[in-house]
């Protein structure tokens, strides 16, 4: 018999639940309110911080990469500076970073909503700088100069 004290929606979300879980959630767990911190508490990354930490990974990954590359290069032009920049100019440009990038991209799109962040009423706009650049040529040079 359904319960006279719920609402017709109450009930189906509760059905719904209880046929999901196999039981119904404690009162405790239906009135716990859902924080970062309880996240992190529990041993739950967010996906923002998890996003973060692939980004970060694969920047360093990349780092490791590139130095024996960048060695390796500036050995071949020891006497030659301007050829050795040109070549590895070149060779910067050749880095693929799609991969990275599309992470990137999603983390800014969604950082943003996850992280709930403030928002200027008269602007629209983000109070709250958070963008990540995507990664190219120019963070290899930044990384390894060419100088």
């Amino acid at each position: 018999m359904p319960d006279p004290r719920r609402s017709p929606t109450e009930r189906v979300v509760l059905a719904g639940v209880e046929h999901e879980l196999g039981a119904p959630l404690s009162e405790r767990a239906r009135h716990t309110q859902r924080s970062l911190e309880s996240y992190l508490n529990a041993g739950v990354r967010p996906r923002w911080m998890e996003r973060l930490m692939e980004i970060d990974r694969w920047m360093a990954r990349t780092r490791r990469e590139l130095a024996p590359v960048h060695r390796a290069l500036h050995a071949e032009h020891a006497g030659d500076p301007a050829t050795f920049a040109r070549r590895w100019r070149e060779w910067a440009a050749g880095v693929s970073f799609d991969e990275v990038n599309a992470l990137i991209r999603s983390h800014n799109q969604w950082y943003p909503v996850e992280r709930d962040l403030p928002i200027d009423p008269r602007t629209g706009e983000y109070r709250v700088k958070f963008r990540r650049a995507e990664l190219g040529p120019d963070w290899v040079l930044e990384q390894f100069p060419a100088a």
